[in-house]
């Protein structure tokens, strides 16, 4: 007896709810990738239980249940009443929201899905340890550069739908060189320029890695919209240090000079993670977003 077509409209909602749900859950296991893999003594699996970091009680299960836990319990541990970071919630929530894009840009290929969805949860856990200590963990940037040749031999298609396996991987090494061998340069120049680290080794592996993934043409596209954001990110990080100097000095009745509140902010809002900037621009050329992005990027330009 054969079964009944299933209604497209159904296998849609169908698959956006199970993508969601699934993000939700790889969400919660995100946040404590960002909270162990920077900790000195901790790893992903130790230990074995999520606890609370200030009074280090072992959360049950019902404590653990992505997003609804911290709104019941108002953002606060139920034990010692100390805040929870509203982190938590967004690392959720993001992952949720990231992964059924994913599953509606791929809809029907259950393989690309997962790559992208795997590719994208290294992201995000690159975006926030990058936000909270200015370095990216070797265990998602160099296991991204050893899965990308790797998957691309496996599942071509993740470059082009027509390449073959040795060509995919082709196009994988070249673009790990190009992502990391430009900001390798950057970096390399702007240490000898200002004397001063330019680029970390970290923004370095995580470019190298995402471009194989994505390939050249979309590692440049990453770096372009990097830096862009990124200087814009920088630019408001200054003025916004800048006003708080000036606050700061007419609230002391001082007279110091706008001069030298602009370069005490100049110097003070310099330094800013990369990697969060790069894993946006990853991201969308990963999800093939980077043929709309070129297309508003020549629309402004002219």
């Amino acid at each position: 007896m054969d079964l009944p077509p299933t209604d497209p409209i159904i296998s849609s909602s169908l698959a956006t709810v199970y993508s969601v749900l699934m993000g939700l859950l790889v969400g919660s296991f995100l946040n404590v990738a960002i909270h162990r893999l920077p900790t000195e003594g901790e790893s992903i699996f130790k230990p074995l239980r999520s606890r609370c970091p200030k009074c280090r009680t072992t959360l049950t299960w019902y404590e653990n249940i992505p997003v609804l836990s911290w709104l019941v319990l108002f953002g606060r541990c139920r034990t010692c009443r100390s805040s929870i970071h509203w982190r938590y919630p967004l690392v959720e929530i993001l992952t949720a929201l990231l992964f059924w894009v994913a599953a509606d840009s791929f809809m029907g290929d259950t393989t690309h899905i997962a790559i992208v969805a795997l590719v994208l949860s290294g992201l995000l856990v690159a975006t926030f340890v990058d936000l909270d200590c200015y370095e990216i963990p070797d265990e998602v940037s160099l296991g991204g550069c050893v899965l990308a040749p790797l998957l691309s031999f496996l599942v071509p298609r993740l470059h082009e739908l027509d390449l073959d396996r040795f060509s995919a991987l082709g196009e994988c090494l070249l673009g790990m060189a190009v992502g990391g061998g430009i900001l390798y340069f950057i970096g390399w120049l702007g240490t000898k320029v200002y004397r001063v680290d330019a680029m970390g080794l970290g923004d370095v592996k995580l470019a190298a890695a995402g471009g194989g993934f994505i390939g050249a043409s979309g590692i440049l596209y990453a770096l372009l919209v990097a830096a862009i954001l990124g200087s814009l990110v920088g630019i408001l990080n200054m003025l916004r240090l800048y006003c708080e100097l000036r606050l700061r000095v007419a609230r002391r009745n001082r007279r110091d000079g706008r001069l030298r509140s602009l370069q005490a902010a100049r110097l003070a809002g310099r330094y800013i993670p990369f990697g969060p900037y790069l894993a946006v621009g990853i991201a969308l050329s990963l999800l093939g977003w980077n043929d709309d992005g070129a297309l508003v990027f020549q629309f402004l330009l002219n």
